[in-house]
């Protein structure tokens, strides 16, 4: 008996990675988390299966997903990630300007961000 669970597709072999249940009361496929024990009436899929899943005509899908699989960044995520940079950044210029008058308020050299917006070719 082999302790991977296969994809419940026919002619599938590859490891399954989530679990399909059909709720026909709502007329709702869920797509979840791989269970933790394969019951009857659900149906183990592979992770390309689970991502081409389609429902019935007039049937809706919930995917749910257990947060501890990668989600794709969006832009929130790049902005936050920005924003973050330039935080990391500001100590060390508060530190020059309280530090004896350097930086901007003395004339030197001052640091300036290393992040740049690029536009894009087609525009």
């Amino acid at each position: 008996m082999s302790l991977v669970r296969r994809c419940s597709r026919t002619a599938c072999g590859r490891p399954a990675v989530a679990t399909l249940t059909y709720v026909y009361a709502d007329s709702t496929a869920v797509l979840g988390p791989l269970a933790t024990y394969a019951e009857p009436h659900c149906y183990d899929l592979c992770a390309e299966h689970s991502e081409r899943l389609t429902a019935p005509r007039g049937w809706d899908v919930v995917r749910l997903s257990d947060g501890s699989a990668p989600s794709r960044p969006s832009g929130d995520d790049l902005e936050a990630l920005a924003n973050a940079v330039r935080e990391a950044a500001r100590p060390q210029d508060r530190a020059a300007e309280a530090g004896g008058g350097k930086g901007r308020a003395g004339g030197n050299e001052t640091r300036r961000g290393h992040l740049r917006v690029l536009r894009s070719p087609d525009t």
